[in-house]
């Protein structure tokens, strides 16, 4: 009964997702509910926006599905393996960093993880600042890469963001402030589910959820939509109804 009531609660704790002011959102792919509490507990409290996945598959749907700066994840999962969902996510073009968190310490495993599509590998137990240090090597990595990129494409929708000029099929697009922003972020996680969270915390700069900022958040979208797909056949800016938005391309 004590084992079963903890396995509730981990279950708990893994479909809650913690929304407050972080760095950076977080995947953290691990089953056994006492490592997976305890990272979670960890890294909030460095200020990281954390996400948990009890199982394979909910791990596979979630990073295919969500925008996450960074994956700690586990090999041994019931489902999906940790290595099948790398192998899958990088077949399908993700780039996300993907840190190795696992017990296996052969040096065949280290070389089927890093030879599979990690970026750096760790085995259990761990020093907790030592999984700090190579969480921030890793994320001041992909922050490097990001900072070379000046615009954001997609299909003939142009956006730059040092002279902040937008423009489709060679029209050039009247922005707002706040559009602008909120145009950027979803060209930067294009083809992946961008939720009203992000948002809130992203461009709105929120520190908490605010029910009412939803309904904000639509009405800026909407006039987005108007600006980008009125006069076009393919729309960029698709609703993904209850959960968020994406950008795509989408013909019709």
């Amino acid at each position: 009964m004590q084992m079963q009531n903890s396995m509730i609660d981990f279950l708990r704790l893994a479909q809650k997702e913690t929304i407050f002011v972080g760095k950076n959102r977080l995947l953290v792919v691990e089953d056994e509910p006492k490592v997976a509490q305890a990272l979670m507990e960890g890294l909030t409290s460095e200020g990281y926006l954390v996400v948990l996945a009890a199982t394979g598959e909910d791990a596979f749907f979630r990073a295919n599905s969500e925008h996450f700066d960074l994956i700690l994840l586990d090999l041994m999962l019931p489902g999906r393996s940790g290595l099948e969902i790398l192998s899958t996510l990088r077949k399908n073009g993700k780039k996300t960093p993907v840190l190795i968190l696992t017990a296996r310490d052969t040096l065949d495993d280290r070389i089927q993880g890093l030879d599979t599509g990690a970026d750096d590998y760790l085995v259990k137990p761990f020093a907790f600042p030592e999984l700090l240090a190579r969480i921030r090597a890793l994320l001041r990595r992909g922050t490097a890469k990001d900072t070379v990129e000046v615009k954001r494409t997609l299909a003939d929708l142009e956006l730059d963001i040092v002279t902040r000029i937008v423009s489709r099929g060679g029209k050039s697009l009247e922005l707002t402030l706040k559009e602008f922003d909120l145009l950027e972020y979803l060209l930067r996680y294009q083809g992946q589910l961008v939720s009203r969270e992000m948002l809130a915390r992203d461009v709105w700069k929120e520190t908490h959820r605010i029910t009412s900022l939803d309904n904000v958040i639509d009405v800026h979208i909407a006039r987005l939509r108007k600006k980008v797909d009125q006069d076009f056949s393919n729309k960029l800016i698709h609703t993904v109804r209850g959960v968020g938005f994406m950008a795509k391309d989408e013909p019709s």
